[in-house]
């Protein structure tokens, strides 16, 4: 007696190993929660509807192809008529077919080989959801809902006998559609114009419109059922016509084969890790340079959230980049948890705590917790400007920036990235066609277009790439086990070495001959103005740098010394003079807080203050030969007489010089946002083998699987068991790694002591995981209820 095979996809998965199940858990990572009882409902829930298109949204092209196929081809399918259906997809067939049958799409034997059902109601074609095959109907299905009489003239008409039966009727008519030398005789006495007519559907769309009066030759094509009504002014061609006019081809552009991409450049390895090294290291000086800025001038959180247009103009003006640039580090300092709102009542956007911690860091491992964050953030910065589907404009650090493919596309292309030869820069128009390939159904055209683009950008802003080949650095982060260590030991040497001293020239600039080591950097930004970046930073010293320091509690000697301490060339003549005059100046108008008042000892120059026009608005008023009032905070009032080209000092009611150093923000301890991916994230080997081992356990006791000695579980008897704490552990931990059942002690939340007996599957946390087999279902445990455990033996 013959094998007739697994007569449903349940039968099926019981005929595959542990491993196996495995890989279908990791493939569709969403049937693991909650976890199935038992194999019966691993299959059902394989087979839901969210289930199933989210596994079709994950095939490549071709296995997409292969099940489109199946979905127009008869029930079951054998092997040969679905290879008749893809020609020229021969040598991938038998891959496809493996990776459907992995994902319990697909089950069957070769000679029957079938889709689940609701993978074939999803992909077969209908008048509301066309498939990608391009077909129409099956004559049956088109047929539906015709009268007798009219099925009688459509047998006539086609020659056949007629038949008073509808259902042999039309099997008769299905069976010359079907026949290719009459349905070739049938089209070719049908003549040129109704064979152009059906050419130009034959490749879908499969309906057409057709007029109340159709022409003759259309006429014939309805008379005969070669064009079947489909509603009132439309038609559509028979699937088996269209198959026979296709030579039995169901794609018409069939893509076994992934596109390589053509490089545009193949580059030496090192120069690419020289160039992405730079990246990285300019990288770092960004985030320092927008938080160091944010600490001081935190801005405001919108009432709608995020980051108003004004702020994030302003930011892309200090760090003197394009806004679209300027919104990815500021997304990408949120995603690794240095920046976020302080949930103040004036909320506004500062540096976390972290940030601190992350200072101390090397400059190598700095970049590493960067570019981890980046690897799984979900939030696309591409997006900040644009509306979403309800017309709001998107802003950086606010709502709806979330895309929960983007893991996946960022990961797809770094993954071409890395199989690329080494120092190879693909063409970016390319990267997009393979991801098109390995991806068709999981987003929209102009989403794929979008997201590739975006990781290949932020991969060179951030330095993942150099010139647009993947560096040497990065390839251990993109590990099933991401090596950060490892990268980071690859980055170090091709960081540049920061430098502890400037090249100050007579023009008032100083030159940074690389990278400054981040105090000097800081007391630089103080001290002076950056006029141009690049490998070598170019500074100018001006009047409103020089009174930034001295306002930053700065005095002449300390900028003197400074500056004779950190420049390799002698301090020119005018920039001592610059300093000097500027202190001198520096303090002579105080101010402090009446409302506010000013105080000068020069009364020539207190004078001078109340004539100026532009000090009108401040409404100062004169009460002493050396005092003026003004209505304005004091703040505002240093601020103006600044803007006017006065130098004041702002004191205490003491009559001391205030340094007026703005306060540092840090927000609360924050932690760093969760991603939002649309799917469960791949479970790690060994909740895999203790998940299918609790679904092996939920089978063998419905008695759907013989167990593995193929005995009874034993029953104990006597008293619950009750050993030593550590004793039970161990018995529990080895019970879960060998498959073993231990029979359990186990007080319950009311006191009561009863004994169970399980498979246990993880010990963890506190808590043991395991298939009860005296209660027949999965439980969780707490240990501190077990009171023993006793390894039983089948």
């Amino acid at each position: 007696m013959t094998s007739t095979g697994p007569r449903t996809l349940a039968d099926e998965l019981r005929s595959r190993s542990d491993a196996e199940l495995a890989g279908l858990l990791r493939a569709r990572a969403d049937l693991l929660s909650p976890l199935p009882g038992d194999l019966s409902q691993l299959a059902t829930r394989a087979g839901t509807r969210a289930s199933v298109t989210r596994a079709l949204e994950r095939l490549d092209t071709f296995t997409l192809q292969t099940a489109e196929a199946l979905a127009v081809a008869p029930h079951p399918c054998p092997y040969p008529a679905l290879a008749a259906l893809l020609p020229g997809g021969a040598e991938r067939l038998p891959h496809a077919l493996a990776t459907l049958r992995a994902r319990a799409l697909l089950w069957g034997r070769p000679e029957a080989l079938r889709l689940v059902r609701t993978a074939q109601e999803l992909l077969a074609p209908t008048a509301a959801r066309p498939s990608g095959t391009g077909l129409g109907p099956t004559l049956a299905e088109a047929a539906a809902g015709i009268s007798p009489s009219r099925m009688q003239e459509l047998l006539v008409n086609a020659g056949l006998p007629p038949s008073h039966d509808p259902v042999s009727a039309l099997s008769a008519l299905a069976g010359l559609f079907t026949d290719r030398t009459r349905l070739g005789a049938l089209l070719e006495d049908a003549g040129p114009q109704a064979r152009a007519v059906l050419d130009r559907l034959a490749w879908g769309p499969p309906y057409g419109e057709v007029s109340h009066r159709p022409g003759p030759h259309v006429r014939l094509l309805l008379d005969r059922g070669l064009l079947m009504p489909a509603a009132p002014g439309t038609v559509v061609l028979p699937r088996e016509v269209a198959l026979h006019l296709r030579g039995g081809h169901a794609h018409r552009e069939l893509r076994p084969h992934p596109p390589w991409p053509a490089l545009r450049a193949q580059l030496p390895p090192p120069a690419v890790d020289a160039a992405a090294g730079g990246a990285a290291y300019s990288a770092l000086t960004v985030v320092e340079e927008l938080l160091t800025s944010w600490e001081t001038e935190a801005p405001s959180v919108m009432r709608t959230g995020g980051l108003a247009v004004r702020d994030l103009k302003r930011l892309a003006v200090t760090l003197d980049m394009p806004e679209p640039e300027a919104a990815f580090w500021v997304e990408l300092t949120y995603a690794a948890g240095l920046l976020a709102a302080d949930g103040e009542v004036d909320e506004r956007y500062a540096p976390t705590p972290a940030y601190d911690a992350w200072l101390e860091l090397s400059p190598a491992a700095r970049w590493t917790r960067l570019a981890t964050a980046w690897l799984t953030a979900t939030r696309v910065p591409g997006l900040v400007g644009t509306r979403d589907s309800k017309g709001r404009l998107l802003a950086a650090l606010g709502p709806g920036l979330d895309r929960g493919p983007t893991v996946e596309v960022r990961r797809h292309v770094l993954d071409l990235l890395a199989s690329l030869p080494e120092g190879g820069a693909p063409r970016p128009g390319d990267v997009q066609e393979r991801v098109r390939w390995e991806l068709p159904r999981r987003l929209p055209e102009d989403s794929r277009t979008l997201l590739c683009g975006a990781v290949v950008a932020e991969a060179e802003y951030l330095g993942v790439t150099g010139r647009g080949a993947l560096a040497s650095f990065v390839r251990p982060l993109l590990d099933t086990a991401p090596g950060e260590e490892d990268a980071a030991e690859r980055l170090a040497p091709l960081l540049p070495e920061a430098v502890d001293h400037i090249l100050v020239q007579a023009d008032l600039t100083a030159i940074a001959p690389g990278p400054l080591c981040r105090e000097l950097r800081q007391a630089m930004a103080v001290a002076a103005d950056v006029e141009s970046r690049g490998g070598a930073t170019v500074y100018r010293f001006t009047p409103g740098s020089v009174r930034r320091a001295l306002d930053a509690g700065w005095t002449s000697d300390d900028l003197h010394t400074f500056l004779a301490d950190h420049s390799r060339t002698p301090v020119p003549q005018p920039l001592t003079y610059l300093v000097d005059d500027m202190a001198r100046r520096h303090g002579r108008l105080r101010v402090g807080a009446a409302s506010s008042y000013v105080r000068c000892d020069d009364e020539a120059l207190l004078t001078q203050l109340l004539a100026d026009r532009r000090a009108e608005p401040l409404r100062l008023r004169r009460l002493a030969p050396t005092v003026a009032i003004s209505a304005s905070r004091p703040d505002i009032l240093l601020e103006r007489l600044r803007e006017i080209g006065f130098a004041p000092a702002a004191e205490s009611v003491e009559g001391t010089v205030l340094s007026l150093r703005p306060r540092t923000r840090r927000t609360p301890p924050r932690t760093a946002p969760e991603p939002a991916p649309d799917s469960p994230p791949p479970a790690d080997d060994t909740l895999l083998t203790a998940a299918v081992r609790a679904i092996r356990a939920g089978d063998h006791a419905r008695g759907e699987a013989p167990r593995p000695s193929g005995g009874r579980v034993p029953e104990p008897t006597g008293p619950p068991p009750r050993t030593p704490p550590e004793e039970t552990l161990t018995t529990l931990r080895a019970a879960a790694g060998d498959g073993a059942l231990v029979w359990i002690g186990y007080v319950g939340a009311d006191g009561v002591a009863t004994q169970r007996v399980l498979s246990p599957v993880r010990v963890e946390a506190g808590f043991v995981t395991a298939f009860d087999h005296t209660a027949d279902e999965i439980r969780t445990y707490p240990l501190h209820r077990i009171t023993g455990g006793i390894t039983l033996r089948e």
